[in-house]
Formats: structure tokens, sequence, C-alpha cells
């Protein structure tokens, strides 16, 4: 079954940078799709950037330019980089994974979640 293990959250100076990892396992390796998503305090669950398995990207509007997604495949992990962090987001992080899934559909709800990792920027 699919596992996702995030890790890399913490405490940023606004305008900092964070980088957040995931080791993803336990799914087919064609047509799926790996994202980051967030949750703040009293708010619901938002996309932030999906990667598919031909390695194409998107992001939502609120990140681009400031947010990264990549994967490195022989290492099975995902990486968000953040950087000119703003308070707004501070947010639980999520890892989530789709099958049968594009980037160019954009991000929506994904089947399966990790943990969460708790990004905080003040």
């Amino acid at each position: 079954h699919v596992q996702l293990v995030e890790s890399g959250g913490g405490s940023v100076q606004t305008g900092g940078s964070l980088t957040l990892s995931c080791v993803a396992s336990g799914f087919r390796e064609r047509h799926y799709c790996l994202g980051w998503f967030r949750q703040a305090p009293g708010k619901e669950r938002e996309g932030v950037a999906a990667l598919d398995s031909d390695g194409e990207t998107t992001y939502a509007d609120s990140v681009k330019g400031r947010f990264t997604i990549s994967r490195d495949s022989a290492k099975g992990t995902l990486y968000l980089q953040m950087s000119s962090l703003k308070p707004e987001d501070t947010a639980i992080y999520y890892c989530a994974h789709e099958f049968l899934c594009t980037a160019v559909q954009g991000i929506f709800p994904y089947s399966d979640y990790g943990q969460g990792t708790q990004v905080t920027v003040s």
C-alpha cells in the first residue's frame, strides 16, 4: 500500500527558506501524481504543488515563483523547496499521492496522504 512520510518542517522567519521531504513508496511508477497540500488552522486543506509521472508540474497561484516541487526517483523522495516564505504559508504540509493522474488536471483532493509536517513562518 502507499506510504508517505514527510519531514523537514520547522520554524522560519519571514523571507526565509525551507525544504520539505517525503519518502514515497508502494505505488505504481506510471500514471501517478505526487503533491504537496497544506492546511492552516481554521481553513480547509488546499493543494500547493503537484508533479506527475511524466515530470510535469503545477502550482497554486499563491506559491508560484516561490515554491519548487521535485522528485529524486532513485531515492524515492519528493521535495518541496520553499523560499520567500510568508506568515500565510504557516500550515501543516502533507505529502499526497493519486493514481491515474496528470499535472495538467490541476490539483484536486488526492486519495493518499502522509501524517503531515508543521511549517511556521513568523
